[in-house]
């Protein structure tokens, strides 16, 4: 397998996985919200099961279409991009080299050494080093849309599955703070996980993410229990 080949395996594993977090991230927090509206309302279990239950398959489709659209755009704007470029070295390469070669000499190294990186890096392979120069992407790391649509459409409802089971199954006395518990647990896990990915500090995205969903889960309380009967 060639180098370029293995630098797009990793980046569409990043990019499953970054979808696959997010997605089972969202899922936890809008049915617990759901499910803590409802259940703030009324005791009757079927009600705040199917609430859940349609919260889910909606956030579920919303969730796909979303990770596919977006990613769709990145690609098309990429795909523009280096479009762009392409004809930019074509018909203004002395332009591109002089911004390339002004770039690392702003980096702080002497002219000369400047004028032979850039020759050498554009004389290998022009076009992918002036995008990743001037856009800063690297056009043979390419992801998937579809991938990225379907690791929502599984995480979704993976994340979902827990505040419904919390608040559907536990006794009536215990559901509310058997749901919040299990919540913030996994808010902790997949905070953890989402600032693993992205190289932030664990402790503070663990911390909002939990602080998130509490947030939602009082909302919601609050509303239902406006309509309770």
């Amino acid at each position: 397998m060639s180098k370029s080949k293995k630098k797009q395996s990793l980046a569409e594993k990043i990019n499953v996985m970054r979808a696959s977090v997010m997605g089972a991230n969202d899922g936890i927090i809008s049915i617990a919200g759901i499910v803590i509206g409802v259940a703030s309302a009324q005791s009757n279990n079927h009600a705040i099961f199917l609430a859940g239950i349609a919260g889910m398959l909606a956030g579920t489709v919303s969730m796909a279409m979303g990770e596919w659209v977006s990613v769709s755009t990145q690609r098309d704007s990429e795909k523009r991009a280096i479009e762009k470029e392409s004809a930019k070295l074509d018909g203004h390469y002395d332009d591109e080299f002089s911004f390339i070669r002004d770039k690392y000499q702003a980096t702080g190294i002497s002219k000369e050494l400047a004028t032979q990186a850039t020759t050498e890096m554009l004389g290998d392979n022009p076009l992918d080093v002036a995008v990743r120069e001037r856009y800063g992407f690297n056009p043979k790391e390419q992801t998937s849309a579809i991938a990225a649509a379907l690791a929502s459409m599984i995480s979704f409802p993976t994340g979902s599955i827990l505040p419904l089971v919390s608040i559907t199954l536990f006794p009536q006395n215990v559901k509310m703070l058997a749901t919040v518990i299990a919540v913030i647990i996994a808010l902790t896990i997949t905070g953890y996980a989402a600032a693993t990915l992205g190289g932030a500090k664990r402790g503070k995205a663990v911390i909002r993410n939990i602080v998130s969903g509490l947030l939602t889960m009082f909302v919601t309380y609050i509303i239902g229990s406006l309509f309770a009967h």
